[in-house]
């Protein structure tokens, strides 16, 4: 597939008029053909009427044609092969590797949420029977999910697979019934438009109506603000920084109809490290470590950025194990020039801060976007009394805590912001210290590990990827796994319906099979 530096909107390709814009090679920090023309506010707009066009006949399509819809688009991606990766790998940096396990898990993704449309659990469906001899009577009552509306997606810098224009944000929604509106990351712009085309074919060849997907491209932030201020909008994903997330958040709140915004904007991941687990393994825990915080350049969103230990020999054979690990590691690839300038800014901020020891740093590298991982030192009453030690530093560095004792370590915990995942390395005799604080992460963390690290966010039934702000701006939901769908459905209540008016999914013969909450019990079965 040619890329030709075009927009999709609906089933309608073209060259952007509001100028144009290169994607980087970061590697060599130079521009890539071709160019791509940039969105006109008319070209936002008709995106999204055409979304609000086809809401209604999208989220009338059976669960089935959903599904495979879905499948279709998955099949799609796979199907271009080399071409795709090699245009992903000069955008971004990443191996090859690495991308071929994204388009996996980016086809997973989308195969996944066709099972969850197939067993039809998403919609919630539970059926209340009259009870007319009850004073005062109760109606008969049933209930069921349905699609919010059109959805704009934001394409996510660290993955430009999995979350960008068919990743779970966009997976999500379709299976929903929500139509889709993403705006490309400037870093990855031949990447979405081939991922555009394949989703626009899939559209067409599923006969879903043609407002059902739409690629729109922009420098900048207004075609952002834009795309979130129409009124056919109604929810908004968004993976990337806390501004950003936060402008997006305050735009959505100033509308005429304010719409939620599923931005997952920032976390530090703190890792816990209990007496006895160093004591036991101090090397292997620090190996571990290493490897997860170096993985991919740093830049995954559950990178452990803070580490937290109790001072003492098993803690200094650690520190002195992961240094040692950690000045060994060759440099890779940053996803922009942007990301590592404000990577090598943040790591010389935190050098310079009071009372923080820089032990060490990894390999130089002559790439001009290439990350030189770093380890720092700071005691907890320096942590508890710098704000600006808390913050997320996008890269392979780490800030290790150490506290006197169990109680400080508790004070850490409660004093770190909100987090997408929080992690307690124990051995059995430190049971009762990690019991101490698992209340404190459950607050503070969408995903409590144990004996593991945060690195590597498995799509699945029971996962969370989400948590207390500033890791998103809702806790109460997930950008990856089943319950994704949970963001873009709301649920409705019919009262005293005709049979014949009813929707399957209500109807008393339960055609589509569903397993139905029927007075309080779950149940297979049809209701005479």
């Amino acid at each position: 597939m040619h890329i030709k530096g075009e927009m999709v909107i609906g089933q309608r390709n073209l060259f952007g008029s509001a100028g144009s814009i290169h994607a980087v090679d970061p590697s060599l920090n130079r521009e890539i053909e071709p160019a791509f023309g940039m969105a006109t506010e008319a070209d936002v707009a008709e995106a999204c009427a055409l979304a609000d066009q086809a809401f209604d006949a999208f989220r009338d399509t059976s669960p089935e044609q959903r599904a495979v819809f879905l499948e279709t688009i998955a099949n799609g991606i796979i199907a271009l092969g080399a071409e795709l990766l090699e245009r992903t790998a000069s955008e971004s940096g990443l191996p090859m590797a690495r991308l071929e396990g994204e388009r996996g898990r980016t086809a997973g993704q989308l195969r996944l949420f066709a099972e969850v449309l197939r067993s039809g659990n998403y919609m919630d469906v539970t059926l209340d029977s009259a009870l007319p001899d009850r004073t005062p009577p109760r109606p008969d009552l049933r209930l069921r999910k349905i699609a919010l509306g059109p959805v704009a997606v934001f394409g996510a810098s660290n993955f430009p697979l999995a979350f960008s224009v068919a990743g779970g944000d966009t997976a999500s929604a379709l299976a929903a019934g929500c139509p889709v509106v993403v705006k490309a990351h400037n870093a990855h712009l031949g990447t979405s438009e081939l991922i555009a085309k394949v989703i626009q074919k899939a559209a067409a060849d599923c006969h879903m109506p043609e407002g059902v997907f739409s690629l729109l491209i922009g420098n900048g932030n207004q075609i952002g603000q834009s795309l979130v201020s129409n009124p056919s909008i109604k929810a908004v994903g968004f993976t990337g920084s806390r501004r950003g997330g936060l402008a997006l958040v305050h735009a959505a709140a100033q509308r005429k109809e304010p719409i939620p915004v599923y931005a997952e904007m920032s976390s530090i991941n703190p890792v816990f490290l209990m007496p006895g687990a160093l004591q036991a393994n101090a090397a292997g825990l620090a190996q571990g470590f290493v490897d997860s915080l170096t993985l991919g350049s740093g830049q995954f969103c559950t990178n452990p950025g803070l580490v937290i230990a109790i001072r003492g020999e098993s803690f200094d054979s650690f520190v002195d194990a992961a240094s040692n690990i950690l000045r060994a590691k060759i440099p890779t690839t940053m996803l922009t020039p942007g990301i590592h300038q404000a990577y090598v800014d943040g790591v010389n901020r935190l050098a310079e801060a009071a009372g923080v020891t820089h032990l060490a740093k990894g390999k130089t590298e002559e790439n001009p976007c290439s990350a030189q991982a770093q380890l720092f030192l700071c005691d907890a009453q320096h942590f508890l009394n710098t704000a600006s030690l808390g913050e997320e530093i996008f890269g392979p560095s780490s800030l290790f805590i150490e506290c006197r004792d169990a109680e400080e370590m508790r004070l850490v915990a409660e004093y770190v912001e909100g987090q997408l995942t929080s992690t307690i390395h124990a051995a059995a005799d430190d049971h009762a210290i990690a019991r101490q604080l698992l209340p404190v992460l459950e607050r503070k963390s969408g995903r409590i590990l144990f004996n593991g690290f945060p690195t590597g966010v498995e799509v699945a039934y029971s996962m969370v990827h989400g948590g207390p702000y500033p890791a998103t701006s809702d806790s109460r939901s997930t950008s990856v796994g089943a319950s994704a769908i949970d963001r873009f459905l709301r649920p409705v209540c019919y009262q005293n319906f005709p049979a014949d008016l009813l929707p399957d999914a209500l109807s008393d013969a339960n055609p589509l099979q569903l397993t139905r909450l029927i007075d309080g019990k779950m149940t297979l079965a049809s209701r005479s």
